[in-house]
């Protein structure tokens, strides 16, 4: 197989290939290998691609048997090998215990042969930092590609990968997703074990999952990685049948409602708005009842609830354990000084976010109850260029500004974090441009099947495996 053959393929694609005995997973590595030589230096989404990748085993005869698959730098850990969270305070460190996401990976034929970017622990959506630098959209290397699976995103755009993890604590998998081109599902709380060392990441915010390139991809790797596991804090019903059978099931018709304005400070971009309108009118010519809706939430000001006293202890907890101290020679700017505002925060701190939150997802399931989907922009906005506000390598954004800044932007994404919702960002449009524009599908809680069936039937109405971005292997 030439470089140029396996970029044209998806995950499930490559992994038929490999079961057929078309391609060995060997050569697939090798194949990712090369193409990790040819893009990374452009884009920088790989931080590492393995040694020893050529000798990485996984099971044989999995759904994606063969296929090479890259690690974000954060959440879901490999035994043994670097994580080091985008930040200098980690630098070095090596988790010793396998997470059950990296488990099911092998099981189910996935061959690890990487790392990618990552900005400091995760906390932006912009993947930029000390450590690794900044990582580029292979759209436009002048813009981002999001955060904070930036590195994730870029590598399967560019062609590294197919398939990719990430990682989602408010749009980390689906802000990527959108700025480059790609399919980011955050499943519902519950759905996939964050065990054993990260069960109940962010109060149950963060969930870890895939990014990929097609909607069957992503079916396939919901089959893989769901599933409960003894201890875990959130299990919810099973799935009736596999997730790769709702491909060829019937949608129904469904009420959907759709959001065109505003939901925070950040005002919707003019051409965000028109690829909502196109794709509410599309659904609506698939018999779908299409309704407006009003932001289910007041976009009051309840980011600053996110610097929290246990903020500063978590820090202090892993220099401790890093023997390193805090400084600005550990931390970026930014985090620096959210540690240091989190420090002066009462303990009470911490029980009013968990009030806001609880408000949250009992004010948004009363307004959108109605509808079996939403349909809402993943952003307000396209991607943005470099640095700016949302770096936390910027020393003169401080930690209220960032955080509000942050929390803004993701006005879209981060609610459905917290009610636990299943959402989709799909690389519906292209600004005039030629930037990917994504749209969020938003299904009830615990319903990815139905996720599943609409991001099908949306994606033979509007194919978009054939637009390439500038930067692409082969």
């Amino acid at each position: 197989m030439k470089l140029s053959e396996y970029v044209e393929h998806d995950a499930t694609g490559l992994a038929s290939l490999s079961r057929a005995g078309e391609v060995t997973p060997l050569e697939l590595t090798e194949l990712a290998r090369e193409a990790y030589d040819e893009v990374n230096p452009r884009v920088n989404a790989v931080i590492e691609f393995y040694e020893d990748a050529e000798n990485v085993a996984g099971a044989d005869g999995g759904p994606f048997h063969g296929v090479p698959f890259l690690r974000k730098d954060i959440g879901a850990t490999e035994a043994g090998r670097l994580q080091e969270k985008g930040s200098r305070l980690f630098k070095g460190f090596r988790p010793q215990i396998d997470s059950y996401f990296f488990r099911r990976a092998r099981a189910g034929g996935l061959r690890c042969v990487g790392r990618t970017t990552t900005p400091e622990l995760g906390s932006t959506v912009m993947t930029e930092s000390s450590l690794n630098g900044i990582t580029r959209n292979p759209w436009d290397l002048a813009r981002s590609a999001g955060g904070s699976s930036g590195g994730a995103a870029a590598a399967v755009a560019a062609g590294i990968t197919p398939i990719a993890h990430g990682s989602d604590g408010g749009g980390s998998t689906r802000i990527p997703a959108s700025w480059c081109g790609l399919v980011g599902l955050n499943p519902s709380r519950g759905r996939i074990s964050g065990g054993p060392d990260r069960q109940d990441a962010g109060s149950g915010l963060v969930r870890e999952f895939v990014l990929c390139r097609t909607v069957r991809d992503m079916a396939a790797a919901l089959d893989v990685f769901s599933g409960p596991h003894p201890g875990d804090p959130f299990i919810i019903v099973q799935p009736n049948r596999p997730y790769v059978e709702e491909l060829s099931q019937p949608t129904g018709r469904l009420r959907v409602g759709v959001a065109r304005t505003s939901w925070g400070r950040v005002n919707l971009d003019h051409e965000v708005l028109h690829a909502v309108e196109g794709a509410a009118t599309l659904l609506q010519e698939m018999g779908h009842m299409v309704t407006d809706i009003d932001p289910p939430y007041e976009p009051v000001d309840y980011s600053k609830l996110y610097l929290v006293p246990t903020t500063a202890s978590s820090l202090e907890i892993a220099a401790r354990a890093m023997e390193r101290t805090i400084t600005a020679d550990t931390l970026e700017p930014v985090s620096l000084k959210r540690y240091k505002f989190s420090r002066s925060l009462p303990p009470s701190r911490a029980v009013d976010l968990q009030e806001v939150l609880r408000r949250m997802r009992f004010r948004v399931g009363e307004a959108i109850h109605a509808f079996d989907i939403l349909l809402t922009p993943t952003m307000p906005i396209v991607a943005v260029p470099h640095g700016g506000i949302y770096s936390a390598t910027n020393p003169a954004v401080s930690a209220e500004e960032y955080v509000e800044a942050d929390t803004a932007i993701c006005q879209y994404t981060g609610v459905f974090n917290v009610t636990g919702q299943p959402a989709v960002s799909l690389p519906l449009a292209q600004s005039a441009s030629g930037l990917p524009i994504g749209l969020q599908i938003v299904g009830r809680f615990g319903d990815e099947a139905t996720l599943v069936r609409v991001a099908r039937d949306l994606e033979e109405a509007r194919p978009w495996s054939v637009r390439r971005p500038k930067v692409r292997a082969g």
